[in-house]
């Protein structure tokens, strides 16, 4: 299964970060990648919000992919307005990108880059819960 999956590593801000950290906790499901998605579980990891593969589909339904359990979305910091920096493993390569995730309400996007930032890809994820 491969997903492209996206995130980035910045700076913490100490009062507004926590209500914007905030936005992001909860699970979101994946764009369709390869036939597949999953359900990404978003949790507080220090000052930052980690995600983790919690369940993923595929045209049969939901099966036991070997990526269950990994973190894909690492250490992403918030930036206090919505935006956030760190860090994303794409499982189809086995690589770590970096990138940032912005969130509005029930709608995430993740753009993971290479070359400083000149080259990016993005997915956009929508809130399940």
């Amino acid at each position: 299964m491969k997903h492209l999956i996206l995130a980035a590593v910045a700076a913490f801000a100490l009062a507004g970060a926590a209500s914007a950290q905030d936005a992001a906790l909860g699970t979101w499901q994946t764009e369709v990648d390869d036939g597949a998605f999953a359900y990404v579980t978003m949790d507080q990891c220090g000052p930052a919000v980690c995600g983790t593969i919690a369940r993923t589909f595929n045209t049969e339904g939901e099966y036991a992919s070997p990526n269950i359990g990994r973190q894909i979305v690492i250490n992403m910091a918030p930036n206090g307005d919505g935006s956030y920096n760190g860090q994303v493993w794409r499982p189809s390569n086995d690589r770590i990108y970096v990138g940032k995730m912005d969130v509005e309400g029930n709608a995430l996007r993740l753009r993971g880059c290479v070359a400083g930032g000149l080259i990016c890809a993005s997915q956009n994820w929508v809130r399940v819960e």
